[in-house]
């Protein structure tokens, strides 16, 4: 399920470039639709903490399920660019509303192993991201000769979204028979009052969503525009696209190590290194331009983005008590994801204006790096949570 919820949130990036050529748009306005799908990931996360005060973690997460067959529908029949609009929202309400009742739920599961848990969750999600650019690639390829044999479709692309949309049915409906006979959790029961929980919290809160919201802005630009970035340093189209294989490819041991990582190191300090390193590869992928140098460095930010992820999850997950983690975390989701969100319509918009890739992602790792020295600053003072 999170592999299908994930791959909705990244299907749009080895997209972009379809989407100009089918709408006749600019990077700007394919940067506002990749932009919407994290901003729908937000919307649904705060009303998504308040309905797991009332109904079970399960339930909330085969409704997700449900929403997300008919976004796929909606995106997949889309012949304007405000219709794929609106199936961009509608991917990501589905996507938002999962990882706030799923990550509390698999924390619950696995209470003595959080991070081991969050990271094996996180490398099933990773491998939607893995496969997402040959999955496009495969889809583009054999479209043409689909789509004139199928109704409601004009173009190849929109035969992604079918696929999703099927696959996401059948996998609602196992879901739907696994919970039935599956003994779950009730740590969450006392978990009633989202504005308290938000109220009692708040600096664990504060501290993931800066953390994860400036970081994220940065991450969302980069790989939203990974391809055209790729191109516009002299390589090919194809090799551009199979670059997002490299970078997410890269997540996958990095989720399944950094949640082992997360449970027998200091925290708060391994996550400050994760951000360091990562400040540090944006920085030199923007000095770099031979192939071989972009294929090393596109894999080493890749792994040192998607370490940050289950590392921080399991330290939320596991500060926060049972009764305030789901409210809490779905406050914690919606501040990082809103800003986050932006990213991609920052970069399309200034790459219209005429910066190059490398200057904007220059000055994005800059900025970046004086908020982690500021972090770092709060670290050794004491006056982040741990």
């Amino acid at each position: 399920m999170v592999l299908l919820v994930n791959l909705a949130r990244v299907v749009f990036a080895p997209l972009l470039g379809e989407f100009i050529l089918f709408f006749g748009v600019d990077r700007a306005t394919v940067g506002i639709v990749a932009t919407l799908v994290w901003l729908g990931s937000a919307v649904l996360r705060v009303p998504t903490g308040w309905l797991l005060t009332r109904v079970p973690r399960h339930r909330v997460v085969l409704g997700t399920g449900v929403v997300l067959v008919v976004a796929s529908g909606v995106t997949a029949s889309a012949t304007t660019v405000e219709t794929l609009m609106v199936g961009a929202v509608s991917m990501g309400l589905a996507s938002g509303a999962y990882f706030v009742a799923a990550n509390p739920l698999v924390s619950e599961l696995f209470p003595d192993r959080v991070g081991r848990a969050m990271g094996i969750h996180g490398t099933a999600s990773q491998l939607a991201a893995v496969g997402v650019a040959p999955f496009v690639t495969l889809v583009l390829a054999v479209g043409p000769d689909l789509v004139p044999r199928l109704p409601f479709v004009s173009a190849a692309w929109q035969l992604v979204f079918v696929c999703v949309g099927l696959a996401a049915a059948v996998v609602t409906l196992a879901l739907f028979v696994t919970a039935r006979s599956t003994d779950l959790p009730d740590a969450g029961a006392a978990d009633r009052d989202l504005l308290g929980a938000a109220r009692t919290e708040w600096r664990v809160i504060l501290t993931g969503i800066v953390i994860l919201g400036f970081t994220g802005f940065v991450w969302q630009g980069l790989f939203n525009f990974y391809e055209l970035y790729m191109v516009s340093k002299g390589l090919p189209a194809t090799t551009a696209r199979n670059m997002l294989t490299v970078v997410f490819g890269a997540g996958v041991p990095a989720f399944f190590l950094s949640g082992r990582l997360a449970d027998n190191l200091p925290r708060i300090p391994y996550i400050l290194g994760v951000l360091v390193s990562f400040v540090v590869s944006v920085f030199v992928l923007t000095m770099t331009t031979s192939l071989v140098g972009l294929v090393v460095v596109t894999a080493v930010v890749g792994y040192v983005i998607h370490s940050l992820f289950p590392a921080l999850d399991a330290y939320l997950l596991d500060t926060l008590p049972d009764e305030s983690r789901g409210s809490a975390y779905s406050v914690y989701s919606f501040g990082m994801m809103i800003f986050q969100a932006s990213g991609s319509g920052a970069v399309g918009t200034l790459t219209d204006f005429g910066y190059a890739f490398d200057e904007v992602f220059f000055w994005f790792s800059v900025g970046l790096a004086v908020v982690v020295t500021g972090l770092i600053a709060l670290q050794r003072a004491g006056r982040i949570p741990n």
